[in-house]
């Protein structure tokens, strides 16, 4: 799998280890930044991890920082995004069954490096379901495609 990843200053740490776990694992990584711990702002680096996941440049993305929540807010500006801010193993594997994330957050300054090892590789091998959640998923795709102010499916009054 092709995986883009980025961090801000903050998550740069768990960022450079988990390239080297994701290569390990056989991905193909595409670091797009930071490259070190000096303060930078994260929305343009999630936002370009977003991109190449939308283009399909990338399988999925990666991004990281203090606590994850910016990034994954960053990521989900991007039409097509869904990323998931996953702290947890529980939250890795719903992200992706249920909600075919394919952006994942973390926070850097929460999560520990074996732990994280373990969502990435988690969230990585989790298959999406279908079904169900796939119309759950289109209305959410709905959602970016509608007028602003109104909800999608919805028509003016």
């Amino acid at each position: 799998m092709r995986i883009a990843i980025g961090a801000d200053h903050a998550g740069f740490a768990l960022k450079a280890h988990l390239v080297g776990v994701l290569r390990t694992l056989g991905h193909d990584v595409d670091d797009r930044g930071t490259h070190d711990e000096k303060s930078v702002d994260y929305p343009k680096i999630c936002a370009d991890v977003g991109r190449q996941v939308a283009a399909g440049r990338a399988d999925r993305g990666l991004v990281v920082g203090g606590s994850g929540q910016g990034e994954q807010i960053a990521a989900n500006k991007v039409r097509g995004v869904r990323a998931a801010l996953c702290n947890d193993l529980y939250t890795a594997r719903m992200s992706r069954q249920h909600n075919d994330a394919n952006v994942l957050a973390i926070g850097g300054r929460i999560v520990a490096p074996g732990l994280a090892d373990e969502i990435v590789t988690l969230w990585l091998a989790t298959a999406f379901e279908g079904g169900r959640h796939q119309r759950r998923v289109d209305q959410i795709a709905a959602i970016e495609t509608a007028a602003p102010g109104i909800a999608a499916g919805q028509t003016e009054s």
